[in-house]
């Protein structure tokens, strides 16, 4: 194993964002000059990262790639990174779609290109940083790293009500951020160190793992997010520009999803058994929420944003169900999703470039013109419903797996998703692409070579993750299935069956 690589991948895009920023000459040229240096910064870092997804080694325990350099050593702090199998599909997962949402923004992004370029690669920097993080300190860094960028992205290149949608992303962010900071000193003053692997073993009270798993929920639940946590979402993924709102719903929402599953079911088992009752309820909540209001949505990227929350509560359903194959489906539900959605943000955007709307009541008939979208935008549909061979329906399948070892009732109204899914997005394929012809639709042109050369891969992966799933389980599996034997998490327990129920039933 070759510890640079690791480092490698981490700060190249920093490094691109900041050749990209000191790219001299007028804006026209010296924009042009930074696309081009940003989309092959971050191709090159993709490209790493699958050398090391080709070197890596499921059924080896413990972190590989691991670099450990003194920091803080007095206090316990070391700056400490290393990959294992959850971490690595997450660091692949935003490798991969990096690239596509720079070329996604091509020409949507029309002003100051240079410097949003360089934000785009340094909240991949700050992504891939806390992916790998292996101390919590370290984490909480690169976790806050995020939200930089993020908000400047929608803050500056975003909609009408962008600076809105800035300031909610960034105070709801920030607040929850703060209750994993009380968690992470507390975890301290009782451990003597920041160190996750070391944490994982410091053998913490009953209570106080409540205490500390409930700061975590409420941290990561923003950024999930967790029902009624996701009051900034639907602003912040409509107003934002459509690169940016890719990244978000893609990646930067699975890092608290990533976090839940760190820091709650892997760390704290013995509180996660008894707020798991309460996080599924509130995950079915979340899918059966924000598919009634996608009902009711008249602009195009505002029901894919509340699509998106919905199937981030399959995600919290799957991750504590606290069994093997409802852990796994979550992962592998993220990785579906974060391909999915942001195809489903590319292809919204396609349209409302050319018609300059996303209104669903002022398009209809855009498959004459524009059949190649109209093929590409069936295929994410189907894949955001869960059809059957696609990543989707894997995922899905996993997690209602998990699901009815829990409860039946549980499994069968986070099913609802994908009944209440096909009909919502069925609903505004049909009204879009193939209703009556109205305005300007006539005078559509189809897809662009660089906008197929972007949808294509991910049209690719989708089909490739419900074709082979076991390209991607392989990795993460083992170390699932080796959690749940330990004893770390069971789902057995008759009281947490019946607390299901009770929650259930009212």
């Amino acid at each position: 194993m070759q510890p640079i690589l690791l480092s490698l991948i981490t700060y190249l895009p920093l490094a691109g964002a900041v050749a990209a920023f000191l790219c001299p000459g007028q804006e026209p040229e010296r924009d042009r000059t930074a696309r081009w240096l940003g989309l092959w910064t971050t191709l090159l870092t993709f490209g790493l990262s699958v050398v090391m997804w080709v070197g890596f080694d499921p059924n080896q325990p413990g972190l590989q790639y691991e670099t450990r350099l003194s920091w803080m050593s007095d206090y316990g702090i070391s700056y400490h990174t290393g990959v294992d199998g959850i971490s690595l599909v997450f660091i692949l997962l935003t490798a991969f779609l990096t690239p596509l949402a720079l070329g996604a923004g091509w020409r949507s992004v029309q002003t100051q290109g240079r410097d949003f370029v360089a934000t785009m690669l340094m909240l991949e920097t700050a992504l891939f940083g806390l992916f790998s993080a292996q101390d919590l300190v370290l984490f909480y860094v690169f976790y806050e790293a995020t939200l930089i960028p993020g908000s400047l992205m929608i803050g500056i290149w975003g909609g009408k009500k962008r600076v809105w949608a800035s300031l909610q992303f960034f105070l709801f962010t920030f607040g929850g951020s703060l209750f994993m900071l009380v968690g992470l000193i507390t975890m301290w003053l009782h451990a003597g160190t920041t160190d996750i692997p070391a944490l994982m073993h410091a053998g913490f009270s009953h209570s106080l793992q409540g205490w500390l798993l409930l700061a975590f929920l409420l941290a990561f639940g923003v950024k999930l997010p967790l029902f009624p946590l996701h009051a900034w979402l639907p602003d912040a993924y409509t107003e934002a520009p459509t690169p940016a709102s890719a990244m978000l719903s893609g990646v930067l929402s699975k890092t608290g999803a990533y976090g839940l599953l760190r820091f709650g079911v892997l760390m704290f088992p013995d509180a996660v058994r008894q707020f798991a009752p309460y996080v599924l309820a509130l995950g079915v909540v979340a899918i059966l929420y924000a598919a009634f209001v996608a009902f009711a949505q008249t602009d195009m990227k505002r029901l894919i944003a509340y699509s998106s929350f919905s199937h981030m509560g399959m995600i919290a359903v799957g991750l504590f169900t606290l069994t093997a194959e409802g852990i796994d489906g979550a992962i592998f539900q993220m990785l579906s999703h974060g391909v999915v959605i942001a195809a489903l943000f590319f292809c919204v955007a396609a349209v409302a470039w050319r018609a300059e709307t996303r209104d669903i009541d002022a398009l209809g008939g855009v498959a004459r013109q524009m059949p190649i979208l109209a093929l590409l935008a069936m295929l994410f549909t189907m894949a955001n419903v869960g059809l059957p061979g696609t990543g989707s329906f894997v995922g899905e399948l996993l997690v209602l797996m998990g699901a009815v070892h829990v409860s039946m009732w549980v499994a069968l109204l986070a099913g609802g998703t994908m009944i209440m899914g096909a009909v919502y997005m069925l609903s505004l394929y049909r009204r879009v692409l193939f209703g009556s012809v109205r305005g300007t639709v006539s005078l559509l042109r189809d897809l662009t070579a660089g906008e197929i050369a972007v949808l294509a891969p991910l049209a690719v992966v989708t089909l490739w993750m419900g074709i082979h799933p076991g390209t991607f389980t392989r990795i993460f599996d083992p170390m699932i299935m080796q959690a749940v034997h330990g004893s770390m998490v069971n789902v057995a327990s008759s009281s947490m069956h019946e607390q299901v129920i009770h929650l259930a039933s009212r």
